[in-house]
């Protein structure tokens, strides 16, 4: 186990000095103290940092991140079932994207006078609010 202070898990981690005060602030890290004016840190916490970023990754809040995190010893607290709900969410999140950058390419190659002229697009924009538009 390695102490790092602030300035060695800004430059790791690639977070700024202030996000990781922040970090702290908001019950995401916790510094083991300071050497002088720095604060030190257990290198665990690049690890935390990885799994918050992960965290932000999936679609999680800091608060609800925060609340992930077992309060005695910081351990990582969430059930597999939440897990694989969030996965699901996330697959659907990246079909309705999808589906809309294949809109957004049609509507930019299109070359019907008018977009709302245009069969296909019309089909798309169904398919965005599930519902005939006619």
């Amino acid at each position: 186990m390695f102490r790092l202070d602030i300035a060695e898990v800004a430059r790791r981690s690639g977070l700024s000095p202030s996000t990781l005060r922040y970090y702290e602030k908001r019950g995401l890290i916790v510094s083991d103290g300071r050497h002088g004016l720095r604060r030190q840190y257990d290198d665990s916490v690049l690890t935390r940092l990885a799994l918050v970023a992960l965290g932000q990754r999936a679609g999680y809040s800091l608060e609800e991140i925060a609340t992930l995190f077992r309060p005695q010893g910081g351990q990582l607290d969430v059930s597999r079932e939440e897990l694989r709900s969030q996965a699901t969410n996330l697959r659907d999140q990246a079909q309705e994207l999808l589906a809309t950058a294949d809109l957004l390419e049609h509507v930019a190659a299109c070359t019907a006078p008018s977009h709302l002229e245009c069969p296909r697009f019309q089909e798309l924009l169904e398919d965005v609010l599930g519902t005939h538009l006619r």
